[in-house]
């Protein structure tokens, strides 16, 4: 088989058998939150992010990410002081981060029992089965980040259970996403799946250590579209790696508009708190020519 060939079958999403029990399992989560009782005053938003949401999920990374957000409550940070308006009622109802955890995993409970995991420090994972795929079930809040000038833009606030928390922009990314497979004819999705693929490959013979499926995403996103919509899949992913490897030489830049973004367009790849660094994407797209056998 060609490398071409290769490349070329490694475009599209999960099967469509897994793409069932993937819509499946999210239609299961969401009868559970509508059936719980304690939720039957709290404005919810429940919404799938990530690569399933996103459709740049293959079947290895073929569970779904399940957001569960309390919009009665409302965080918020300013650019600067007095952005956020003066005029505002501070929250004083239940709906607190242990409260909506708690609540969201006895609603689960009732759904999956014996098949729900709390260990992790953010999700609650619902096990897998003939009928449905892993899921994660992320308990959030709504996020208001107010400019200077008064605009502020929606996000969602993620509490872990040691009181920490991270803030994420599913619906920007979900948007972006759309905008840039849309001007590169639906190669960018196509080509992120075929990064991952790679990944899959490559940690299957033990070449290469695990890479976050979502810093792939990330990875590609930062590629221009007219490498994205070159001829063939071969010249694609030569042109990937070759941008990445050439882009992430050196130190991050200080000057903010040379930075990379995550596809949210709000949040920077490379930072102090990101589980990544730019050697990491180095060292991946290099492990990944090698792998491929490609040339100059």
């Amino acid at each position: 088989m060609s490398l071409e060939t290769k490349l070329a079958g490694w475009t599209g999403p999960s099967s469509d058998s897994e793409q069932d029990k993937q819509d499946r399992t999210e239609r299961m989560i969401r009868a559970a939150i509508e059936a719980h009782p304690a939720f039957e005053e709290c404005t919810l938003k429940v919404y799938a992010k990530g690569s399933y949401a996103n459709n740049t999920n293959v079947k290895s990374d073929s569970d779904v990410d399940i957001v569960v957000q309390c919009n009665d409550v409302t965080y918020w940070e300013e650019a600067s002081p007095g952005a956020h308006p003066a005029t505002f009622t501070p929250y004083s109802g239940i709906w607190t981060p242990d409260k909506l955890r708690t609540e969201l995993i006895a609603a689960l409970r009732s759904k999956f029992p014996d098949h729900v995991d709390t260990s992790g420090s953010t999700a609650i994972r619902i096990d897998s089965n003939t009928a449905r795929v892993e899921a994660d079930v992320v308990p959030a809040f709504n996020f208001k980040y107010y400019f200077a000038s008064g605009s502020h833009r929606e996000g969602s606030r993620v509490f872990k259970k040691d009181g920490t928390f991270l803030t994420n922009y599913p619906e920007q990314q979900l948007i972006n996403g759309r905008t840039k497979n849309n001007a590169t004819g639906g190669r960018y999705k196509k080509a992120v799946r075929i990064m991952k693929r790679v990944e899959n490959a490559m940690v299957d013979t033990n070449y290469h250590r695990e890479v976050p499926s979502f810093f792939m995403e990330c990875l590609v996103y930062n590629c221009p579209d007219e490498v994205l919509t070159r001829a063939t899949w071969t010249d694609i992913i030569r042109g990937v790696i070759v941008h990445v490897w050439d882009q992430l030489q050196g130190p991050e830049p200080t000057e903010e508009s040379n930075r990379w973004l995550e596809p949210n367009r709000c949040k920077y790849l490379f930072h102090s708190s990101q589980p990544w660094t730019r050697a990491d994407g180095r060292d991946f797209v290099k492990a990944a020519w090698n792998h491929l056998g490609l040339t100059s």
